[in-house]
């Protein structure tokens, strides 16, 4: 299949122009949050707590937030980014250009990933202006990051392609994505729960996420890294059926 990179690249180039655009915002934003979430739980709330696995509060948190970042940023970027064009009506110019579903999808995911992947490396430089933070296995963490990134753009552009408004695009990430975060081990170890809790916490998807990740760091997890590793390929495959099966049918797009 013959790629039409010039298509691709321009709408690449322009999504990218958008994030210029509102640096401020986007880079401001989470990194005074990220700030906060170390001042208060790593510096305030990790003086009372004893370390997790040898690793000091402060430092067990950092690929938790991380994790926090990547998920959000990754869907409100793309959700958004397909969502416009469809708003506005140019989504019609660019299904009316020479250029496949496929090149579009990848064009979107492509720059939805490339910056959360910025805002992602500038909230890790700024993790280290507050605890010790030592990453143990370096490629396995760019790995994690760049699938993760990729596979959540790709969710967040399904997302935008399947939703008609506004409140439809934020309902997924603001009751189901930062819940399942909070509540998947980014703040703690799932063995501080009780055993029942403990037992629950494993249907949670993102638990396994934030635990590879962490291995990564540290080279401590809940799980097996091939169990994380497995369950974003999964995923990541998941969306690609979803989203191509949606494309070819037009849904919500060509209507």
């Amino acid at each position: 299949m013959k790629i039409n990179y010039l298509a691709l690249k321009a709408i690449y180039l322009h999504e990218m122009d958008r994030f210029r655009r509102t640096l401020t915002q986007s880079l401001l934003s989470p990194v005074l949050t990220t700030s906060l979430y170390f001042i208060v739980f790593g510096s305030v709330i990790g003086g009372y707590v004893e370390k997790i696995d040898g690793i000091s509060y402060g430092s067990y948190i950092v690929p938790g937030l991380l994790m926090l970042t990547l998920l959000t940023q990754s869907i409100s970027n793309t959700s958004f980014g397909i969502f416009f064009p469809k708003f506005n009506g140019t989504i019609y110019e660019i299904l009316a250009a020479p250029i496949s579903t496929f090149e579009i999808v990848l064009a979107f995911v492509g720059a939805g990933a490339t910056k959360t992947l910025i805002v992602s490396i500038v909230i890790f430089i700024t993790s280290l202006f507050f605890v010790d933070v030592q990453v143990k296995f370096p490629l396995l963490m760019i790995f994690l990051l760049i699938l993760v990134a990729f596979t959540f753009a790709l969710f967040g552009f399904l997302i935008g392609l399947i939703s008609s408004d506004f409140e439809q695009m934020s309902i997924i990430p603001t009751l189901f994505i930062t819940p399942m975060v909070f509540l998947g081990g980014s703040l703690y170890s799932l063995e501080m729960l009780p055993p029942f809790w403990q037992a629950v916490t494993y249907f949670n998807p993102v638990v396994y996420l934030i635990n590879g990740l962490r291995f990564s760091f540290y080279g401590v997890s809940d799980f097996n890294i091939w169990i994380s590793i497995g369950t974003m390929i999964s995923f990541l495959l998941v969306c690609v059926t979803i989203v191509t099966v949606l494309l070819k049918k037009g849904y919500n797009i060509k209507s």
